[in-house]
């Protein structure tokens, strides 16, 4: 007969106990990481708002054959000449019915701080349009999609 003090006996032996915490750790860590995952790694839910996304990042630019190349070139063009620079994330707003706001910030390293262009365009679903919101959106849209001139009258546009 084995005597009671033979360790694989006790209940709880260290190990078992660090084996029990060990696995509580992973599934609290699982947990944690499904409720507060970034929204970046979640597929976009609605449909309206993917086909939005696609419209705008497929729609033709100036220098480049979709709005997401054009976007990308300047970036790379940008790290080339040595700026700093960052591109955000896409992001989908809804407005109204069938339209939505699309938008995509870009930190550039300026001389002395970091500052923001907000590239804005709103879509029509119901028209399949995009147009461009805030200047740099439209610097990247197609010449004949860029609308009337912002210069005063008698100075010719750029």
């Amino acid at each position: 007969m084995i005597p009671a003090e033979a360790g694989s006996s006790r209940p709880f032996s260290l190990s078992r106990v660090l084996h029990y915490m060990v696995g509580a750790l992973l599934i609290a860590g699982g947990v944690a990481y499904w409720a507060l995952k970034p929204p970046t790694l979640e597929p976009i839910a609605d449909p309206q708002t993917a086909e939005a996304m696609a419209l705008v990042q497929t729609h033709r630019a100036e220098h480049a054959p979709t709005l997401r190349q054009a976007l990308t070139d300047r970036i790379r063009g940008m790290e080339k000449r040595g700026i700093g620079v960052r591109l955000g994330e896409w992001r989908v707003e809804h407005q109204q019915g069938d339209l939505y706001l699309v938008k995509i910030f870009v930190r550039e390293q300026g001389s002395k701080q970091w500052f923001e262009r907000e590239y804005t365009w709103q879509v029509n679903l119901a028209k399949k349009t995009v147009t461009g919101i805030t200047l740099p959106a439209i610097d990247v849209m197609p010449a004949d999609e860029k609308g009337p001139s912002l210069a005063p009258p008698g100075i010719p546009s750029l």
